[in-house]
């Protein structure tokens, strides 16, 4: 028996088109996608809507909790077995991680998008959407979170990045790899998420930054930070969680006016820890009360960092 899948746009590549006078990518005036839904119709029954059509760049937060309600909505609303979304891959990572921590559904919510437009050479949305609509419809997807689905691979939107601006294996996780494989024949999982995170939230309304760390950084960056408002600050530090030692003047005020930090390194593998007990080193800075967040990039950390705010 077919599921029901829910399949919501929201623009990105995928939805886009190379203008060949020109040879730029443009949104284009009609979703191409809306063509090929015969052809996803076989794998399963879709009903089709369009939340937004917008590149990925120009996704906000407040985009991101829209996208989140209408899930909600229409699941309490009609019978669904699993939501595929289509999104630009540039910030696709973030969206799936903000419905990761936002929604706690057993069925699957998939996430996918294209790195080459719909009139491209070697295009690859109508694949990687009808990958993703299998994925929602098979049985072993329940339970595994928000699932990113591109290139024959499954990940996790915990641990999912994209690591290359144009190779359509551009989403990558690294250090655990994806979670299933996509064949002609079946989908396979051959792992799944130990726990997860829920973050209910109805409103974005705190202000949340990250600072890459760097060699010489001077502390004004992050005083500033204070002045401007900002509710929390996400570190991506070096190597197992270091900073120059100029910046402990900012991270204190920041941390007397009562502004969380967390820390993440911004190694593309392994993870902050406090182990250095230099000035400035990670053992420092966790005795000062900045929190360490493990296995997430910098710009996840910002997303839970956020929303925890938020939710609170």
């Amino acid at each position: 028996m077919k599921k029901n899948i829910l399949l919501i746009h929201t623009g990105g590549t995928i939805s886009m088109e190379l203008n060949v006078e020109t040879g730029g990518v443009i949104l284009s005036a009609a979703n191409p996608l809306a063509m090929e839904i015969d052809k996803i119709q076989q794998f399963a029954h879709i009903t089709e809507l369009e939340a937004f059509n917008l590149p990925s760049p120009h996704i906000t937060h407040e985009h991101m909790l829209q996208l989140r309600d209408i899930i909600v909505n229409q699941t309490m609303n009609r019978e669904f077995d699993g939501v595929v979304v289509t999104h630009g891959t540039d910030t696709l990572e973030e969206t799936a991680y903000f419905l990761e921590l936002s929604t706690n559904f057993e069925f699957p919510i998939v996430l996918t998008g294209a790195m080459r437009s719909s009139n491209e050479i070697g295009a690859d949305g109508v694949y990687n959407l009808m990958s993703a609509v299998r994925v929602a419809a098979s049985d072993g997807a329940d339970n595994k979170g928000v699932l990113v689905v591109l290139n024959d691979e499954i990940h996790t939107a915990t641990n999912v990045t994209k690591t290359h601006s144009s190779s359509v294996s551009t989403f990558q996780s690294p250090q655990y790899g994806p979670i299933g494989i996509v064949t002609k024949s079946a989908i396979h999982f051959h792992h799944a998420p130990l726990s997860r995170a829920y973050l209910p939230v109805t409103v974005i309304n705190k202000k949340v930054t990250m600072f890459k760390i760097y060699a010489g950084m001077e502390t004004d960056l992050l005083i500033s930070a204070s002045n401007l408002g900002y509710d929390g600050i996400v570190l991506e530090g070096l190597g197992q969680g270091n900073v120059p030692p100029a910046l402990l003047v900012g991270l204190r005020h920041l941390l007397n006016a009562g502004i969380p930090i967390v820390l993440v390194s911004r190694c593309f593998n392994g993870i902050a820890q406090d182990i250095y007990a230099y000035e400035g080193g990670g053992k420092m800075l966790k005795d000062m009360g900045i929190r360490f967040e493990n296995g997430l990039s910098g710009q996840k950390a910002r997303i839970k960092l956020l929303l925890e705010l938020c939710a609170i």
